[in-house]
């Protein structure tokens, strides 16, 4: 019997040859998912940054360190976590020698759909946490951040915390209580763990 995990490594090796948009064109590489299967948390993000792109991982640049702390400063084991991203090239322009973050369009979130939509099915969470407004409109469009973030929710059938991305936090100018709102949506999440 083939396991979810092997499932999902394959669907993973499939999508180091998609070619449903223009970004594979863009990016170094297909950034899939990685973590545990099953998980007890999918964090869904937006797209891979510059370093997750060259690297071909999930979360390992800077918003990945703030995500970092915040399981730290939770009870969320990072063992039983998934991460992964609404869109799976990084979409970026150029300014000097450096690569700027552009954000991905809606056809980049639609053309990457159905391999999030395969990680949801082999993952299966116990909760989904949606990591600012990409990744909300690749699953649950009519959700805003900042009318619905940090309390439960629904999604694709899954209890669901929508909150902003960690490079919001990064972006802020009050960080410390910008970190300090992330962590008590990550609570929440905690919470509907508990619950179940």
């Amino acid at each position: 019997m083939v396991t979810r995990a092997r499932q999902l490594e394959e669907i993973a090796a499939e999508a180091l040859g998609c070619e449903r948009c223009e970004l594979h064109r863009l990016g170094t590489q297909t950034v899939f998912g990685a973590g545990a299967v099953p998980a007890d948390v999918m964090f869904v993000g937006e797209q891979p940054g510059d370093k997750e792109d060259r690297e071909g991982q999930p979360f390992v640049g800077p918003a990945g360190g703030v995500l970092q702390r915040g399981l730290e400063r939770t009870r969320l084991s990072e063992r039983r976590v998934y991460l992964t991203n609404a869109v799976k090239h990084f979409r970026w322009e150029e300014r000097g020698k450096r690569r700027i973050h552009k954000t991905p369009g809606v056809e980049h979130v639609r053309a990457c759909h159905v391999w999030l939509e395969e990680e949801l099915r082999l993952v299966r969470p116990k909760v989904l946490v949606l990591l600012g407004a990409t990744a909300a409109k690749a699953l649950a469009p009519e959700l805003r951040v900042t009318r619905d973030r940090g309390r439960p929710l629904e999604v694709a059938g899954v209890p669901a915390v929508l909150t902003t991305h960690p490079s919001a936090v990064l972006r802020s100018r009050e960080r410390d209580a910008a970190m300090a709102a992330f962590v008590a949506d990550l609570e929440v999440v905690v919470g509907l763990l508990d619950a179940d």
